[in-house]
C-alpha cells in the first residue's frame, strides 16, 4: 500500500496542477495586479479586535454555524479578544483582497483564499510569512504535503490549508449493468469504454469531457508522464518553464482530445464545455461517465442519476495506477498588515485546525487536509474513499507562480484543447504555442 504522503522528491522535479477547481467552487485563479507597497506592521497586540474574511458559500448557514462555534471557543480562551467574521462573495474576492493589501486600516487580520491564489498574493506583498509558527504547530505534521506545497513560496509558508478537493470518475451503474461493463482500470480501457457506450447508447455521451475543462484534462497529461511546467533551479525556487509541449505531455493531450468526436462527445457541443457542464451532463442523465469532484456530490445526487452512480479513482496508463489529479482547495492566511500577529496566527490555527475541519466536513462536505482526519471521514462515508485514495496516492498541484493566474485567466490551456479538437492545429503545434504563452506569463 502506498504511503499517504507525497515525498519531497516526487514534488520537486515536476510540479503541476488545482482551483477548487477548484475547480472547487472558489478555486479559479485570477489575473495579476500590480505589486503593493510594504504595509507590514511592527505591532503585536495580544488582545483587541480581530477581523476575518471568509468566502460566502451558496448555502452558507452550515459553514457559519461551524465557524461561530470555533470563534466562540477562541474568544473564551483569549480574554479581551473580539473576532468579527465577514463573508465575502467569491466572484469579487480578488478586487476586495487586493484593495485590503493596500489599505491596512480596513484590512482583515485573517483571510480565506483559493490555493492557486497563494503565489500572486505573496508577490503582491499581502501575506505574512508564518513559517516559524507553522513549524511549531504540532498538528502540521499531519497536513497533506500537497496542501502544504500550495502555501510554500520560496521555501516559506504563508498560511494553513482549510480544505482540499479532488476529482475522480463518476459512472452510471445502471448503464454499466445494462451493457455488461466493468469500471475501467486503465486509460485505454476508459477511452474504449466511453466509445463503446456511445456506440451502443447513442443517446448518451460515453464520457462527458470539456474543451474548457482544464482540471479534467490535467490527469491525462500527468498519467502519461507529462507536466504543465518544470521548476527551474533548485526545489522551491518557484521559477518555471513550460513543459506542456514535451513528448509525454503531448501523449496526454492526445489521449484527452481523442475523446472529442461523434464516437464519444461531439466537438461541436463539448469543445466549449467547462467542468460544471460535464457534471451537469452526467447529473441530468445525458452521460454515462464524468470526471467530477467530491464537491460535486450534491449536484449529482440532486439530478436524475441519484441512486444510480458510483465513483472510482480515475485510472492511469497502467493497470492499478491512479491518474494524478489536481488538489484544489482553500487556504487561510494572515495579512502582513495585522497588528495582532500572535493571536491572529492562533486564530488561524483554530479555524484551520482538526476539530474545525472535521465539523466543516460534516456540515459542508469539505475534505480535511489532515491525513488522519481525512482517514476518519472516509471510514464513515464510503463515497469519499475514491477521492481520499486519489489524494493519498497521486495528487498534484499547479506551478506556485504568480504567472499561473495569468495563464488561467488568459485561457491558455482551454484555447489549446479547443484548437486541437476543432482541427485548427495539430497536437505539436498547439502545445508549442501554449508553451510559448506560458513562458511569457512565467517571465512576467
Amino acid at each position: 500500500m502506498k504511503s499517504s504522503h507525497l515525498s519531497a522528491s516526487r514534488l520537486s522535479s515536476r510540479i503541476t496542477v488545482p482551483v477548487v477547481a477548484l475547480a472547487l467552487a472558489g478555486l479559479a485563479a485570477t489575473g495579476c495586479a500590480p505589486s503593493t507597497s510594504d504595509n507590514s506592521s511592527k505591532e503585536d497586540e495580544k488582545s483587541g479586535k480581530l477581523r476575518v474574511w471568509l468566502f460566502q458559500e451558496v448555502n452558507n448557514a452550515p459553514k457559519k454555524k461551524v465557524i461561530d462555534a470555533a470563534v466562540a471557543g477562541f474568544e473564551k480562551e483569549h480574554d479581551g479578544t473580539d473576532v468579527e467574521v465577514t463573508y465575502i462573495p467569491i466572484d469579487t474576492r480578488a478586487q476586495k483582497i487586493k484593495a485590503a493589501f493596500n489599505d491596512p486600516k480596513s484590512a482583515p487580520d485573517v483571510i480565506e483564499f483559493g490555493n492557486t491564489d497563494t503565489a500572486g498574493y505573496v508577490r503582491d506583498g499581502g501575506l505574512l510569512d508564518i513559517s516559524k509558527e507553522f513549524g511549531g504547530w504540532v498538528d502540521s505534521t499531519n497536513i497533506d504535503p500537497t496542501a502544504k506545497y500550495s502555501l510554500t513560496i520560496g521555501g516559506k509558508v504563508y498560511g494553513a490549508p482549510l480544505f482540499v478537493g479532488v476529482r475522480a470518475l463518476y459512472y452510471r451503474t445502471d448503464v454499466f449493468k445494462e451493457l455488461d461493463l466493468e469500471p475501467p482500470t486503465t486509460q485505454d480501457e476508459l477511452i474504449a469504454t466511453a466509445k463503446k457506450i456511445r456506440s451502443e447508447r447513442p443517446d448518451l455521451y460515453g464520457l462527458a469531457v470539456g474543451g474548457a475543462y482544464t482540471y479534467g484534462a490535467m490527469p491525462f497529461i500527468w498519467a502519461n508522464g507529462g507536466d504543465l511546467a518544470d521548476e527551474k533551479g533548485k526545489f522551491g525556487s518557484n521559477e518555471y518553464e513550460a513543459a506542456i509541449d514535451s513528448a509525454d505531455a503531448q501523449k496526454g493531450v492526445k489521449a484527452y482530445t481523442s475523446l472529442f468526436g461523434n464516437d464519444n462527445c461531439p466537438a461541436a457541443k463539448c469543445a466549449q464545455w467547462g467542468g460544471n457542464d460535464t457534471v451537469e451532463a452526467f447529473a441530468s442523465g445525458k452521460a454515462a461517465m464524468a470526471i467530477g469532484g467530491d464537491f460535486n456530490r450534491q449536484a449529482v445526487e440532486a439530478g436524475k442519476v441519484k441512486g444510480k452512480f458510483k465513483v472510482v479513482p480515475l485510472p492511469g496508463v497502467k493497470k492499478g495506477d491512479i491518474a494524478p489529479a489536481f488538489a484544489g482547495g482553500n487556504n487561510l492566511g494572515v495579512l502582513k498588515s495585522t497588528s495582532h500577529r500572535t493571536i491572529a496566527v492562533d486564530l488561524l490555527k483554530t479555524l484551520a485546525g482538526k476539530q474545525t475541519q472535521r465539523e466543516l466536513y460534516d456540515a459542508m462536505g469539505f475534505l480535511p487536509t489532515f491525513t488522519d482526519v481525512r482517514g476518519d471521514v472516509s471510514h464513515k462515508d464510503a463515497f469519499v474513499k475514491p477521492f481520499v485514495k486519489t489524494l493519498n496516492d497521486s495528487a498534484k498541484f499547479v506551478p506556485t507562480s504568480p504567472g499561473w493566474a495569468a495563464i488561467d485567466a488568459q485561457l491558455v490551456l482551454p484555447t489549446m484543447f479547443q484548437e486541437i479538437v476543432s482541427g485548427r492545429k495539430s497536437v505539436p503545434a498547439a502545445t508549442q504555442d501554449a508553451a510559448k504563452k506560458m513562458d511569457e506569463a512565467f517571465e512576467q
